[in-house]
């Protein structure tokens, strides 16, 4: 099994990467024999999507390589606007659209404070409906208040990192990946006609 951890802040002290790589550590901890990756796409040159057919290369395509790859997932961003980070919404929308069916996919969720804990419930698992993926029921919120010197120290937070962690690993070993009900309409592509 493949667990990625995907972090979606672009600080280069983020304090979402921190929280990915905990669950991260988490999971693995509980069940050592998966194969765990954590990517900050902050590092990344990713290209914007741009509507292609055709897959992406560089590092674009890499890491949508690693999510399609992926039987599990741990996502985490910084509420911005009550939503996710633009970063991460392009991820999104590179991706194949049957690149998470059937997966399950956890989120974390970091802010200054506690005013956009409720945009997972509206913001962030909605978003994986379209690709008919898992939103793990619960999900982690941290603030900066549970945060000292650079490290993650409320243990509540903390307790509920390892949760998430071990639950969308223990989801992806017992689902089948295939129980994903009814499929959506189908919606052909057309080319714009020539001018």
């Amino acid at each position: 099994m493949y667990l990625l951890g995907l972090s979606g802040g672009l600080r280069p002290r983020s304090k979402t990467l921190i929280a990915v790589r905990r669950a991260v550590a988490y999971a693995q901890a509980a069940h050592p024999s998966i194969e765990a990756e954590v990517v900050n796409v902050r590092d990344l040159d990713m290209t914007f999507c741009d509507g292609r057919e055709e897959p992406y290369e560089g590092d674009t395509g890499t890491l949508v390589d690693k999510i399609v790859r992926a039987d599990g997932l741990i996502v985490g961003t910084p509420m911005y606007r009550g939503s996710y980070t633009g970063v991460l919404k392009n991820v999104l929308d590179v991706i194949p659209n049957d690149a998470l069916v059937g997966k399950p996919v956890g989120w974390i969720a970091t802010g200054g404070t506690d005013h956009h804990y409720l945009a997972i419930e509206h913001e962030l698992k909605p978003v994986l409906g379209l690709f008919r993926a898992y939103p793990i029921p619960g999900a982690v919120y941290a603030n900066n208040s549970h945060y000292s010197d650079d490290d993650l120290v409320d243990e509540g937070v903390l307790e509920r990192l390892d949760e998430l962690g071990r639950a969308v690993v223990e989801f992806a070993e017992l689902v089948p990946r295939e129980l994903v009900g009814a499929r959506p309409p189908h919606i052909p592509r057309r080319a714009l006609a020539a001018q």
